[in-house]
């Protein structure tokens, strides 16, 4: 087999990687990076799209699927292979991606062929894809994450996407039992030598002491989430303490995508911790549609949000406030020393939310010039394996021989890298590059 790496190589972004044998090309995973001034796209020719013979999408995250639209208009006609949820959550993602994004080379005939190409798969069960074998298996990501196995000639490659070994509100971690390979391809969002997770029980305490103070003098807390995976983490955890009394009942206001991937949650439980689906089953609560949350959904109901003199929470979408609703609630309270923003997910490099993490206090943001005098701070609750984990994983499949290491800043998977190579083979590709294993 030969690994060709398309994007996602020394970068967080358009993650996508070609496996070929003599009769068959594939590609795991076809997404988008979107910059300030631009977005990019996976490095494949038109003709290389055409000669694809099918496509294996890890998870619903825009980094991982949101080139497949651009697929589809350039030509291809194969199949999308994924999990059930993914599938869903893919579809809103895409929407809101072509909507935000508007991209000149996506076309309605494209859009239209796509929809009618997914075939679904479950974890754990093998199939045959033409002279390939291929398993999806849990990644304890988001709801219907996979890593994928692609087997063929005696060569057993897997491919992590984005995984976690730790159990959360909402998943299990990484299913790793019995997992074998020669090859391995992982992730390095959190590669650094000081990327270690702290306590979760800790961090929870400081997180939530923090919120109520901002609460109990008056104040709003804006939690700018990935609308897939962290916003759903979020709010239960955020419901769970105010149900309990820890957090003063206040609005949770939720806008964005965010309540239509909550009732693809809802339908799809059966992918969550079985905790999730007792509580649902053998009780009258629903944690996906608590009384605590107000969706944002009538015109005018932002303004009124913003305006107004009430202490309120607000879960609002774009994660790395790089779009979405978060843009006009940064807007209107980033000046204002009582409010509070948290920042629980990943900062890429170049980001407004990267900037806001490093401590800016001016900031350009979408034509405008915002003074920052709000409170900033940041807490971990990241659905990514931290330095511990990612060392860990290898050694938890049988016959690691060869490790790439993908999705991760330079100097983190360079960081990483030094520690793998006492034990394995390990490369750093670059976009581009092909290797023979």
């Amino acid at each position: 087999m030969k690994i060709t790496f398309l994007g996602g190589a020394e970068e967080v972004g358009r993650s996508c990687i070609m496996v070929s044998t003599e009769k068959t090309k594939v590609l795991l995973d076809a997404g988008v990076k979107l910059e300030k001034d631009r977005n990019d796209y996976p490095q494949i020719t038109e003709k290389e799209i055409r000669a694809v013979d099918g496509i294996f999408i890890t998870h619903a995250h825009l980094d991982h699927c949101c080139y497949i639209p651009h697929i589809y208009s350039k030509g291809y006609n194969g199949k999308i292979f994924t999990t059930k949820p993914t599938m869903e959550l893919l579809l809103i993602q895409i929407a809101d991606y072509i909507r935000l994004s508007n991209p000149p080379d996506v076309t309605k005939e494209g859009l239209a062929r796509m929809a009618k190409s997914f075939k679904v798969v479950d974890y754990r069960k093998p199939f045959i894809f033409k002279d390939m074998s291929i398993e999806f298996i849990h990644a304890g990501h988001i709801i219907g994450s996979a890593l994928i196995k692609v087997s063929s000639g005696g060569k057993n490659i897997i491919y992590t996407g984005d995984i976690n070994l730790a159990k959360t509100k909402l998943l299990e971690g990484a299913d790793m039992k019995n997992l074998s390979a020669d090859t391995l391809i992982t992730e390095s969002t959190y590669g650094g030598i000081k990327d270690i997770f702290p306590n979760e029980k800790d961090q929870a305490g400081q997180m939530i002491h923090s919120i109520k103070d901002t609460l109990q003098q008056g104040g709003k807390v804006i939690i700018p989430s990935f609308g897939v995976g962290r916003a759903q983490e979020v709010l239960l955890f955020l419901d769970d303490f105010m149900n309990s009394g820890l957090l003063p009942k206040v609005p949770i206001y939720v806008d964005g995508v965010i309540p239509k991937v909550m009732r693809i949650h809802r339908h799809n439980v059966i992918y969550c911790r079985e905790e999730i689906q007792r509580k649902i089953l053998m009780s009258d609560y629903d944690p996906f549609k608590s009384e605590n949350f107000v969706i944002v959904d009538k015109k005018g109901m932002r303004n009124k949000i913003t305006d107004n003199s009430e202490a309120s929470i607000i879960v609002t979408t774009s994660g790395m406030l790089t779009g979405g609703p978060v843009v006009f609630y940064l807007k209107k309270l980033a000046s204002k020393p009582t409010t509070k923003m948290i920042l629980v997910g990943y900062q890429a490099e170049g980001t407004a939310g990267r900037m806001l993490q490093d401590g800016v206090k001016e900031l350009d943001f979408h034509e405008e010039r915002l003074r920052i005098r709000m409170k900033v701070e940041v807490y971990h609750m990241s659905a990514h394996a931290d330095r511990k984990q990612l060392e860990l994983i290898p050694k938890k499949i049988l016959g690691i021989r060869n490790i790439f290491i993908v999705h991760g800043e330079k100097d983190k998977a360079t960081s990483l890298a030094q520690a793998l190579s006492k034990r394995f083979r390990v490369t750093i590709p670059k976009i581009g590059e092909s290797y023979n294993i």
